[in-house]
């Protein structure tokens, strides 16, 4: 009895937090805290300003630097849980694959708290930055109207106060959820909420500022997937029980992957910010020294876990412990320098050059005045875009050397189509399309069909879903890897409804005429955000459209190719009426844009609005054609197929089905002609 009593404590203590994952945490987050308030007092940015200028006060000197840590720590974990719980974790011995109980529920609750220490400091955050744009204390009378045109006018603004309303959606997901799909969504929802910040800092303000916050934006997802996994597996690692040396390696090979991201992204930014090797002796320089420092032993670390403490799990789970917890310190050491880098002036100016007027408009160096030459050559790198074209590009390349090095066969045209894909949204995002893109209407519709019809039809012909579930191994323990990820997108009811030709068709035409006759096409050419959403836009519809019509990968049931005829053909008589609609047009579309770049010549303006109807309507006719062709040669496959079937079924049963058929005709016929009246007798 005493023995069986002794063991109940240590079972209780596998379901909530154990005091020494939560105290690593805490240090962690007051390290973050510290080091962040005394880099920012060493250089002097927590200084009063000199007299004239415009004080927001200590409150907000000190207050928010020291926010941000508590922010960037809590958001880090509450990304680290969702995403250890969804992608990770097996559900608990005997319950379904969708359970949330065992650990799952215990990351999810921890989650939750984390969520809402995270909403919290989002709402310190957002208050005091208004305070320090505003250089306006927040005890000042008053502070509520500059606080309502701080979220209401400036992007930077709108931002923040967008991120604490998806955080707020995050702690609600997670303390309704049910199931592992909703924590799965809670995880995207989470880091689509740190995306924003990548305007709070030095990005938001340059003349390279596209490029600045693209590496920003990556730099915040690879960095709070990192640390707050490493976070969830201190904080919860002693409930894993059988399963943690499965979660950990699982985490290790996120986390080369989140390291490389980080470390790409950071060099690029602080290249932008530093300028050059004498701006590593500024004080700025001289954190991004160290940002790099501790980068270096979290490297090691990362490799010291990979060779000695992962595969010694089973035997040794102590050291795995010791290490995490002071890799875990460390870290919270670099979140705080990250924040003093925020708050520390650059070597290169953090204000855009006004002389340039269309660089700052544009987010990048302004191009040489429009030639076809200069067009075809011209190329700055979207980094955001590059980054995924690259990502899908390696991803199927490896699939594809999977399926090689096994033995099976993948056709080479489907890869061929990948490539293509993958290089042409390169260039037309990175090349002359994207550069130009802004300057011009009709070089903005180039771009456009180019990313709604080009770059999805041979994307689409790539089948990657296929290659994907060929390539990627089920998991034995039933937790939620990338193969059940998607196939629970395939069969999910959205896609069922999203991927109905009727509805992509409404979406592909309909997508049109909101987006230019509403001020959101003026969003997209004027803002990066806008911008970004617009690219996104385009792809996806015209993937789904694309793909509901000729697709070659498995999803939900496809109407008859009649059908499908006939919706392309309206599609395109609907497309041809929007450029026709834009070639006798005389309202000129996003004027306060064009009149920004000082192209005020509405004639020559309107005009060249024109000219890219006539793209439009032009631009889409070789694509409607190549997708008319590939329909067709899918119907006469899907004949072809079904003969074939028919035959073999015949060969096997003897022509059942055509002998059937026939004595059917036969009985028929006998009872008709047994029910007609003889003829009467000569």
């Amino acid at each position: 009895m005493a023995s069986t009593t002794a063991t109940r404590p240590a079972a209780r203590s596998t379901e909530e937090p154990t005091g020494s994952g939560r105290l690593v945490l805490v240090t962690a987050g007051a390290v973050a805290v510290v080091v962040a308030l005394v880099l920012l007092g060493t250089t002097g940015a927590l200084a009063a300003p000199s007299a004239g200028l415009l004080d927001p006060g200590p409150l907000t000197r000190y207050g928010l630097p020291a926010a941000r840590a508590v922010h960037d720590t809590a958001a880090s974990l509450t990304v680290g849980l969702l995403v250890l719980a969804a992608w990770t974790v097996a559900p608990a011995p005997g319950k379904s694959v969708d359970s949330l109980a065992g650990p799952r529920r215990s990351m999810v609750r921890a989650a939750t708290v984390s969520a809402l220490v995270w909403a919290g400091a989002a709402v310190v955050v957002l208050v005091l930055t208004a305070a320090d744009v505003a250089g306006f204390s927040p005890s000042q009378p008053g502070f509520s109207l500059v606080f309502f045109s701080f979220t209401s006018q400036l992007e930077l603004g709108r931002a923040l106060l967008v991120s604490l309303l998806l955080v707020l959606l995050v702690a609600v997901l997670c303390t309704l959820a049910t199931r592992v799909v909703a924590v799965a969504w809670a995880a995207v929802v989470a880091v689509l909420a740190v995306l924003p910040l990548s305007l709070a800092g030095h990005a938001g303000g340059t003349d390279n500022h596209m490029t600045a916050v693209d590496s920003l934006a990556l730099h915040l997802v690879g960095v709070v997937v990192w640390v707050g996994g490493l976070g969830a597996l201190v904080l919860t690692g002693g409930r894993l029980g059988d399963q943690r040396a499965a979660v950990v390696r699982r985490y290790s090979g996120l986390a080369a992957a989140c390291f490389a991201l980080v470390t790409v992204s950071g060099l690029v930014n602080a290249a932008l910010r530093v300028g050059s090797f004498a701006g590593l002796a500024t004080p700025y320089g001289l954190l991004v020294v160290g940002k790099v420092a501790a980068l270096a032993l979290l490297f090691v670390a990362g490799l010291a876990h990979r060779r000695r403490t992962i595969p010694r799990l089973g035997t040794d789970r102590s050291a795995f412990a010791r290490l995490a917890a002071v890799e875990l310190l460390v870290m919270g050491a670099t979140l705080g320098l990250a924040v003093a880098l925020s708050r520390s002036a650059p070597p290169v100016p953090e204000t855009p050059d006004t002389a340039d007027r269309v660089a700052s408009l544009l987010g990048y160096p302004a191009p040489a005045p429009f030639t076809v030459g200069r067009y075809l050559t011209a190329f700055y790198p979207e980094l955001l875009w590059l980054v995924v074209a690259l990502v899908m590009l390696g991803l199927y390349l490896a699939g594809a050397l999977k399926l090689h090095r096994r033995g099976d066969r993948w056709p080479l045209q489907r890869t061929l189509f990948w490539t293509l894909g993958c290089l042409a949204l390169v260039y037309v995002t990175s090349g002359g399309p994207g550069v130009y893109g802004r300057l011009g209407f009709s070089l903005h519709m180039v771009q456009h069909m180019a990313l709604m019809v080009l770059v999805p039809f041979l994307l689409v012909f790539g089948a990657p879903i296929t290659l994907a579930l060929r390539a990627l191994d089920a998991r034995r323990d039933r937790s939620f890897g990338p193969r059940e990820t998607l196939l629970r997108l395939i069969h999910a009811p959205v896609l069922k409804f999203l991927g109905n030709p009727v509805v992509t068709a409404a979406l592909f035409t309909g997508g049109l005429t909101v987006f230019y006759y509403t001020p959101l096409f003026g969003l997209a050419l004027a803002t990066h955000t806008g911008h970004v959403l617009m690219t996104a836009h385009f792809l996806l519809t015209g993937y789904l459209f694309v793909w509901s019509l000729v697709g070659l990968d498995p999803g939900p049931e496809r109407p008859p190719y009649a059908f499908r005829l006939l919706i392309l053909l309206v599609t395109l008589a609907f497309h041809a009426f929007f450029g026709i609609a834009l070639m006798s047009g005389s309202a000129l579309l996003a004027p306060d844009w064009w009149s920004a770049l000082g192209h005020t010549d509405t004639a020559a303006l309107v005009a060249d609005q024109q000219r890219g109807g006539a793209i439009a309507w032009g631009a889409g006719d070789l694509p409607s054609l190549a997708l008319g062709v590939a329909l067709l040669a899918g119907w006469l496959r899907s004949d072809r197929q079904t003969s074939r079937r028919l035959d073999r079924q015949a060969d096997r049963d003897d022509d059942a089905e055509l002998k059937a058929y026939n004595a059917r005709l036969s009985a028929l016929s006998t009872a008709r002609e047994s029910r007609r009246p003889s003829e009467p007798a000569e």
